[in-house]
């Protein structure tokens, strides 16, 4: 396999474009998901691009996705400070992850600064407003490059 990976979206991030500009930026969930979709194509990965704002569903797509994909993608957005059960099923993976943050939490207000899934993902990207995304991918792609 080497070469799914699942991109998992947390809570209001499919208002993006729509909130919080100053955050978030302009981009639409629609034409991040083109992007990212587009990227990895040039990359030779798939994937699959999903959000949920119920933090149960997404709990659920990180179960599934241990037979599915070799990667995993997740921005949690504001679950990131809060859910252990995500942070759980996420120690379930057992491959690489990339924690994604269009903004920069450690910049933000102090609630925001905590997360719970940080010291057990394999990296993170922070900050970097929509382009996170596009370097979580290519991120991605050399993390299963180098395991082969």
């Amino acid at each position: 396999m080497n070469n799914k990976i699942i991109i998992i979206n947390g809570p209001n991030l499919n208002l993006l474009g729509e909130r919080e500009q100053s955050q978030y930026g302009s981009i639409t969930y629609d034409k991040l998901k083109g992007a990212c979709t587009n990227k990895s194509k040039e990359l030779g990965l798939e994937i699959e691009f999903t959000q949920s704002n119920i933090e149960g569903e997404i709990v659920e797509l990180i179960q599934k996705s241990r037979k599915n994909f070799d990667g995993m993608i997740i921005n949690a957005a504001a679950f990131t400070h809060t859910s252990v059960a995500i942070r759980d099923a996420l120690q379930l993976f057992k491959k690489p992850i990339i924690e994604l943050h269009i903004s920069n939490i450690y910049k933000r207000e102090e609630f925001r600064q905590k997360s719970l899934i940080s010291d057990i993902v394999t990296g993170g990207i922070f900050g970097l407003g929509a382009n996170g995304y596009i370097l979580a991918i290519i991120s991605m792609q050399k993390l299963l490059e180098n395991e082969n």
